[in-house]
């Protein structure tokens, strides 16, 4: 039986190739978990329209996402922290922090998209990259300052 894949699967092939397989196996085990369809023009046609839509889903979610980034690389952050003795820092400042500091000043970021090798732990200025999307990331500048 032809079907064709609708993701890439180890042994058979990559996500839209038409490949032969048993009757059984593309039966019992590839249709019912959605991971093939059988080869016909109309699904041949009804795949290529599914490509194509998540194509233009992803040139927008990537052209939305460098807008995102230009936003966020005029602006600048400054966090004022508690400090003691020699200008050591009480704490760190974490993605957290940086992700609320960018909060205030509109911007939505979730921590996670903070790239930050190790919590901050000095005074002074930091340019801090910041995931916007699957390969688009953006630069913003924080400044830790003190109380």
């Amino acid at each position: 039986m032809e079907v064709i894949l609708k993701m890439d699967m180890d042994k058979l092939g990559k996500a839209g190739e038409a490949v032969s397989v048993k009757d059984g196996y593309a039966r019992n085990y590839l249709i019912p978990r959605g991971f093939a369809l059988v080869d016909t023009p109309k699904s041949r046609k009804a795949w290529e329209s599914e490509v194509k839509r998540t194509e233009q889903k992803e040139s927008k979610e990537i052209k939305t996402s460098e807008d995102f980034v230009k936003k966020l690389e005029t602006i600048s952050c400054t966090i004022t922290v508690k400090v003691g003795e020699k200008d050591k820092l009480f704490g760190s400042v974490t993605s957290l922090d940086i992700a609320e500091a960018l909060k205030a000043q509109g911007v939505e970021v979730d921590k996670k998209h903070v790239i930050l090798d190790e919590p901050i732990k000095e005074l002074g200025v930091y340019t801090i990259e910041v995931k916007a999307h699957a390969g688009v990331t953006g630069k913003v500048k924080i400044w830790v300052v003190k109380e």
